[in-house]
């Protein structure tokens, strides 16, 4: 039986065959610490490094490499963000779909926060955010595209609406990095939070963020301090860019990886894997929604969930596995927010998420696997 990964927003897989072949390279061949020696391995580790930062700098529409910071995850990026740029006592706007990664840190340092209203999918309403801002609202946090449902929030106008009162906005591009056209300048983007192991097809272990000319980097406080291999007579955290926030050594094979991911994008070019995608999910989609006794929760991404009438999920998911091969992923998703936002709380839903690597062959066998589903179902009423 083949298999069928449709848990792309979890991480994707298959990733390019360019990647591993750079991870096993980079072991082999590139096995020192960038920044931490003068000898031939250590420097060829450096310029890789300074090569992925750029590529990533590029991608994003950063002028700057520098004001790139590598973390293990996205979720380290946002706790970097989170905690280093506020206080108690300050208040956010947050949309209605986000993920745990935004809401647990706010509940850690005790940030308060307002929902910004959305339509039935969870698509803010631009027009609700003026009478939200408070004396004390600082930052505007916007999920780019939903993990739940893939719907997509106007980023740039919400950008724009956060410049015009004052605010900064932290987008939160773990879902729609490498497969929308994101520009940290243009799109108004103060704090851009991305992970390398999603739509860049990089490793598990790599993300960051970047931030955006109108942010200080001295008035953030780094979540981490130690070891960067510059100042080493200091006990006092460099000051300058990226060792400020990149103490210990980085995952360079991640982020060798990574920046093949990134120079495979290059080479098939974004829109191209973005229209692929998207005719995949319009298939499931129609597909879907055509068969009666499934309830379809999608806005526009790469990613949708259902719930088929009178089936448990998790009994769903396991029947798509063990008989089709479809492997998908059920329950929460990190998410209550969005799944109350869609009404599908506290169940929640069964996800599927596309990538460039599935086939309308693959869609096919899903939908006629959830008919089937659905039919067996209904008989058993």
């Amino acid at each position: 039986m083949n298999q069928i990964y449709l848990d792309n927003a979890a991480t994707s897989w298959p990733k390019p065959e360019c990647v591993p072949v750079a991870v096993s390279d980079a072991i082999m061949h590139y096995g020192g610490n960038p920044g931490r020696g003068g000898h031939k391995l250590a420097l060829a580790a450096g310029e890789l490094l300074y090569d992925v930062r750029e590529r990533t700098a590029g991608l994003f529409g950063c002028n700057d490499p520098f004001r790139v910071i590598f973390t293990q995850n996205i979720t380290m990026a946002v706790n970097l963000v989170l905690k280093g740029f506020l206080h108690p006592g300050d208040h956010v706007l947050v949309s209605p779909m986000e993920h745990n990664a935004i809401m647990r840190p706010l509940a850690a340092i005790g940030i308060a926060y307002s929902i910004i209203p959305g339509d039935i999918n969870g698509k803010v309403k631009l027009s609700e955010i003026p009478a939200l801002i408070r004396k004390n609202t600082r930052l505007i946090i916007i999920c780019h595209e939903s993990n739940v449902n893939g719907v997509i929030q106007p980023l740039r106008e919400i950008g724009q609406a956060a410049r015009g009162n004052g605010l900064f906005l932290l987008a939160d591009c773990a879902q729609s990095a490498g497969h929308l056209p994101i520009d940290l300048e243009k799109d108004c983007i103060d704090f851009l939070c991305f992970t390398g192991h999603k739509g860049l097809f990089g490793p598990t272990g790599t993300g960051g963020v970047l931030f955006g000319s109108r942010v200080d980097v001295q008035q953030i406080t780094p979540l981490l301090q130690g070891g960067t291999g510059s100042l080493s007579e200091s006990f006092d955290q460099p000051s300058f860019l990226p060792d400020r926030f990149e103490s210990g050594t980085q995952n360079m094979c991640g982020l060798v990886g990574l920046n093949a991911g990134l120079k495979w994008i290059e080479e098939q070019g974004l829109q191209t894997i973005a229209e692929r995608s998207k005719d995949l999910i319009t298939q499931l989609h129609e597909g879907l929604t055509s068969i009666p006794g499934v309830q379809c929760y999608y806005g526009g991404g790469q990613v949708l969930s259902i719930t088929i009438d009178h089936v448990d999920n998790g009994s769903a998911a396991a029947e798509l596995e063990e008989r089709w091969g479809i492997m998908t992923r059920i329950g929460l998703h990190c998410a209550p927010l969005a799944h109350k936002t869609l009404g599908t709380f506290p169940n929640g839903t069964i996800r599927f998420a596309v990538s460039p690597f599935n086939t309308t062959e693959e869609i096919e066998t899903t939908i006629r696997a959830c008919r089937t589903l659905t039919e067996e179902a209904c008989r058993k009423k």
